[in-house]
């Protein structure tokens, strides 16, 4: 395991981080535990969570294995959680709204069993709730000690930079992250987020790095997928849907490039997925999420395979969404490639 710099930031993090989505629907608490024991005898210190997240049984989960660890290694532990999604139907029970987040934290300190958290994070962006009042509340909820450091989750470039500019203008405490799905098979949010990203010196979390098992070759071209897996239970779940994929011919050369160079280096397709995103630009953690301990031990793996040059360039390559029109590409516009030392 490497460590990071939490965006502009002094605290550090381990390079992978350890995704709590399942924790209480696909996987139990037993096990569960068992993933955050493994992941910290592996060197792994940055645990990422969400009150939404198996309505609040996951950051429940978490917080009694807080509970029962020693002291030495809960201070090892830096803790993420996200509140803006409804965990009830009342009214003001959604959004960035100062009257949601104030009731959300305190609600996911007392199932985390923690008096602060360190890095708290808008999950999306509310279009309902002024910015600047989302943005007052994270800086009162830093100064009465509560969180220590704010972030973002899936917004677009110019929402980054918006509460960024509008938080140096205010005066008020700026995030220092973002949570985006990124992956070989969603590079999209090189045009602009990640952009705005490295503007703004927040550092990127990935979420998704496998593109919801994708990445792992489980699926096939010509082969619904069945049984036990998010897309076996359910083909067309949200952006990883079978037919929505199947469909993107860049899929199977990515699949398969991914899976000659696991060949080739004996080791596993997550493990390469996963060793190219790590490595980069402006990419802090890898949020890995796993169902079983197995799982996630080979995805720590992934730290261990570093691709060579010629590697990275077919992967670049084949998973190049390569935009042809105006004004990301096409007759007139300058591709340049950018290269810029990762985020140690």
């Amino acid at each position: 395991m490497d460590y990071r710099m939490l965006g502009g930031s002094g605290c550090v993090v381990s390079s992978l981080a350890l995704g709590t989505m399942t924790f209480g629907t696909e996987t139990d608490e037993a096990a569960a535990h068992a993933q955050l024991d493994r992941f910290l005898d592996r060197g792994g210190t940055f645990v990422d969570t969400a009150d939404v997240y198996g309505a609040g049984a996951s950051e429940e989960i978490v917080g009694r294995w807080l509970h029962k660890v020693p002291s030495g290694v809960r201070d090892r532990v830096v803790l993420a959680t996200k509140g803006r999604f409804p965990m009830s139907s009342e009214p003001n029970g959604v959004g960035l709204s100062r009257r949601h987040l104030s009731t959300a934290l305190d609600a996911s300190l007392a199932r985390l069993q923690s008096d602060v958290i360190d890095l708290y994070q808008a999950h999306a962006w509310d279009p309902l709730t002024p910015l600047e009042e989302t943005l007052r509340f994270y800086d009162d909820a830093v100064r009465a000690g509560k969180v220590r450091y704010i972030g973002l989750s899936n917004f677009t470039g110019w929402q980054i930079q918006k509460a960024v500019d509008d938080c140096r203008r205010l005066g008020l405490t700026a995030p220092v992250t973002l949570q985006p799905q990124y992956n070989l098979l969603v590079r999209e949010v090189e045009w602009e987020i990640i952009p705005a990203c490295e503007s703004t010196g927040l550092g990127v979390l990935p979420w998704s790095p496998l593109g919801g098992g994708w990445l792992t070759g489980k699926y096939r071209r010509d082969e619904r997928p069945t049984g036990a897996t998010r897309l076996g239970q359910n083909p067309e779940r949200g952006v990883e849907a079978y037919d929505r994929r199947r469909a993107v011919e860049r899929t199977w050369e990515v699949i398969d490039c991914v899976s000659r160079i696991a060949s080739n280096r004996g080791v596993s397709m997550a493990q390469v997925a996963i060793a190219w995103l790590a490595a980069r630009p402006v990419v802090t953690a890898v949020i890995l999420g796993a169902r079983t301990v197995a799982q996630l031990e080979d995805n720590l793996g992934g730290i261990e395979v570093p691709l060579d040059a010629e590697e990275v360039a077919e992967l670049d390559r084949v998973s190049d969404p390569a935009p042809a029109d105006y004004p990301y590409g096409g007759p007139g516009v300058e591709q340049r490639s950018r290269t810029r030392s990762p985020n140690h």
